[in-house]
């Protein structure tokens, strides 16, 4: 996105350098990650940032061929915002002195960082009330500050926990600003794009305008196919290529047998009915479910989930005349998640993705319209297309769908039993109104039958597994704090209407260590 004013953020390997990016695009500042590897000379010639961000990383700036940025960043004449491993790495390249960690200087975890007599315009908002809690994460540590700098804040393993230059509009932090656990921290990414003269030009309502005229400009009148899951992402890409392009569009929708109750029917309804958009419906569950019967292992249900996805999407791809493009609703996650730290390519690529493999094996090219996006950015551009609610507000749903909340056996009546399970628990989760406060929910039948007592009878049926997480990202989730009064309720519905299971339990595992999906 050329035309915006454009932010660098220079990676050196952190865990939550993504966060910086949702911190500055939350202030309508458009900004891209890049490994500190790919940054050259060249690079930030044609880039041409308006302010540059050193992120953190796990490495020590006193070891021999520790990350660097290139020197020439230092005279672009932009701010800079080092943070973390970022502050010692601008330290050490400006004439600091940084030291390798010692236990009386390693901070790890929550910290109090004390205001100094400088004042800086950098720290409007901050020390209003005495000392700021901050979130710290290092072992070495600033031991000289590089000439011209000063010291502007304090914590008890960080002496120069806030550092900056301001005749060149260099700031540095020792904590990381960006993560909730530094609760002011938002203050500090304002005051600096603020610094830098940033006007906050980055909008959904200017970024879909801009990518219906690249959409037409990289399509032509060419024609376009689109895999439809009827999640988010998918139906986004669907709407915004049909506003840019309207017939070239052909939509394929392929229904494995896998979905929610009515899921498949609702999709197919709201891109007929809605947008008129042309629509293959290839319903194929047959195929699929025939394929995953008695199939236990994870990861054969997954990659026989993606082939035949695959040969499906293919076959019917090939009844569309003149298709030189396959629209994907690629987001900005998996773009920087698909160059590693150390620069090479990727080594796993996640096997139930519904169009992974697809361009290379069809001879498409590739139309990406929310590359550049984060998810909630995808939310709101649905929002400023005019998507429903309904659809917008959907919690995440796996590529292999129902399959892998199904562990063990596949069977026809497992996945039926499932289906009306979890239909039963979305439904009481909206009726005590909170779906929108859940990141996701669903329910996991468990391959285990257990022994239960329904009227005077003998039941000897499955047990379930209710889950419902609470998360930013899907990184890191919690499991959400339901009533006693709401699970034993919502057990008692499944119990009496979902005929075959006869146990419901409750998974309150968080992320790490388990993951939100049970496979």
């Amino acid at each position: 996105m050329t035309q915006h004013e454009r932010l660098l953020i220079i990676d050196f390997g952190s865990q939550v350098t993504q966060l910086i990016a949702r911190r500055l695009r939350e202030l309508n500042v458009y900004c891209e990650i890049h490994p500190y590897q790919n940054v050259t000379d060249a690079f930030l010639a044609e880039f041409a940032p308006k302010a540059v961000i050193f992120s953190g990383g796990p490495d020590s700036v006193t070891r021999e061929g520790s990350p660097r940025p290139p020197k020439s960043v230092y005279d672009l004449g932009v701010p800079i915002l080092g943070i973390c491993y970022g502050q010692q790495v601008m330290t050490h390249d400006l004439g600091g002195r940084i030291e390798a960690g010692e236990s009386h200087t390693a901070e790890f975890g929550r910290a109090y960082v004390e205001p100094t007599a400088v004042k800086s315009d950098f720290l409007n908002g901050w020390f209003t009330e005495g000392r700021e809690q901050v979130w710290m994460s290092h072992g070495d540590h600033v031991a000289e500050i590089a000439p011209g700098f000063e010291v502007y804040g304090t914590s008890p393993g960080a002496p120069f926990a806030i550092t900056a230059d301001l005749s060149r509009r260099f700031y540095a932090v020792q904590f990381h600003p960006e993560v909730h656990h530094t609760p002011n921290g938002a203050a500090l990414y304002k005051n600096f794009i603020e610094l830098a003269g940033f006007t906050g030009d980055w909008t959904m309502g200017a970024y879909r305008e801009e990518m219906i005229q690249k959409i037409r400009a990289q399509v032509g009148d060419k024609q376009v196919i689109c895999g439809l899951s009827g999640g988010v992402d998918s139906s986004v890409t669907a709407i915004l290529l049909h506003e840019a392009i309207g017939e070239q569009l052909t939509c394929v929708f392929v229904d494995h047998g896998l979905l929610r109750l009515n899921e498949a029917e609702e999709v197919v309804a709201m891109f007929r009915d809605n947008y008129n958009i042309k629509l293959i419906h290839a319903a194929e569950s047959d195929l699929f479910i025939g394929a995953l019967e008695g199939v236990s292992d994870p990861e054969v249900k997954r990659k026989t989930i993606g082939k035949l996805f695959i040969d499906v999407f293919q076959k019917h791809a090939d009844t569309i005349e003149g298709a030189e493009f396959l629209a994907q609703g690629t987001l900005y996650p998996d773009v920087i998640e698909s160059v590693s730290f150390s620069g090479g390519p990727s080594v796993t690529i996640k096997s139930h993705h519904n169009v992974g493999g697809l361009p290379e094996k069809m001879g498409l090219k590739l139309v990406e319209p929310l590359r550049e996006l984060f998810k909630d950015e995808v939310r709101a551009l649905g929002r400023e297309l005019g998507l429903p609610a309904s659809f917008i507000g959907r919690h995440p749903f796996p590529g292999p769908g129902l399959a892998i909340r199904c562990p063990g056996e596949i069977t026809r009546e497992k996945l039926e039993i499932l289906r009306k399970a979890d239909a039963v628990y979305i439904d009481q989760i909206r009726k005590h109104g909170l779906y929108d406060e859940i990141w996701q929910a669903f329910v996991a039948i468990l391959p285990v039958r257990t022994v239960g007592v329904m009227g005077d009878g003998r039941t000897y049926d499955y047990a379930c597994a209710l889950r419902a997480v609470t998360s930013v990202d899907g990184m890191t989730a919690d499991y959400y704090p339901f009533t006693h009064e709401f699970l034993g309720e919502t057990a008692t519905r499944i119990i009496n209407e979902v005929k075959g299971i006869n146990r419901c339990t409750y998974d309150i595992t968080s992320k790490p260590p388990g993951t939100i999906e049970w496979e």
